[in-house]
C-alpha cells in the first residue's frame, strides 16, 4: 500500500500489509521555494500538532520557523480562535504548512493571526486539499495571497478561485511503484528528494 501524509504516523500500524508512507513535501516546498525570496521567508506550523512537519519545511527551505498557538472552541464545531505567534513574523513572507485543509476555518485563523502580527505575506501549502462545507467561502476571504494543494483528492475546478493552485503528485507515485515493483527501496528515494 502507497499512502501519502498520513494524518498520523501511528496509523501505518492498522494496515496488515506492508505501508510505503509517502511525504508530499518535497513537491510542495520545492515549489514554494521555487516562488519566494528565502531570505524573507519562514514556516510556520498552524498548530502544536504541526511543528515536526514544519520544521523538516524549515531543513528544506532553509527558513526558521513560527507556531501559531491556537484553541477550537468547546461549544462550537469547526470553529478555532488563534491566539498568539510564536517566532518571528514581522515583515515576512510565512508559507503555513498543513497535511490537510477541511473546512478552512484553522488555517484562515492562523492566516489572520500571523497579518495581525505583521506579515507581509502568506501562503498555504497542504497536501489533501478536502475542502468541505464553507472552506470555498473562507479561502476566498482570506488575505492569503496563495492556496497551493496537491492532486491526493480532487479539487473541483480549484473552486473557481485564482488563487488555489493544484500540484501533480504523480511523478512521487510513479517512483515509488517503480522502486516497490523492481524491489527497489521505497527509502532512498524518499531520503533523495
Amino acid at each position: 500500500i502507497l499512502t501519502i501524509d498520513l494524518h498520523a504516523d501511528q496509523i501505518q500500524g492498522f494496515f496488515d500489509g506492508p505501508v510505503d508512507h509517502l511525504f508530499a513535501m518535497p513537491v510542495l516546498a520545492d515549489y514554494i521555494g521555487s516562488k519566494v525570496d528565502r531570505e524573507a521567508l519562514t514556516v510556520v506550523s498552524p498548530d502544536a500538532g504541526r511543528v515536526r512537519v514544519a520544521d523538516g519545511w524549515c531543513d528544506r527551505l532553509g527558513a526558521p520557523l513560527a507556531i501559531v498557538h491556537k484553541r477550537r472552541d468547546k461549544d462550537v464545531a469547526h470553529q478555532v480562535t488563534a491566539h498568539e505567534v510564536v517566532g518571528e513574523v514581522r515583515d515576512r513572507v510565512c508559507v503555513l504548512v498543513d497535511d490537510m485543509i477541511d473546512t478552512g476555518g484553522t488555517i484562515c485563523a492562523a492566516a489572520d493571526a500571523l497579518f495581525a502580527q505583521g506579515a507581509r505575506d502568506v501562503i498555504v501549502a497542504a497536501t489533501h486539499g478536502v475542502l468541505s462545507g464553507p472552506a470555498a467561502d473562507r479561502l476566498k476571504n482570506s488575505q492569503v495571497s496563495e492556496f497551493v494543494f496537491t492532486d491526493t483528492l480532487p479539487v473541483p475546478g480549484a473552486l473557481g478561485l485564482d488563487k488555489v493552485t493544484v500540484l501533480s503528485i504523480a511523478p512521487l507515485i510513479a517512483g515509488a511503484s517503480r522502486a516497490v515493483f523492481e524491489n527497489g527501496s521505497v527509502t532512498r528515494l524518499l531520503q533523495s528528494r
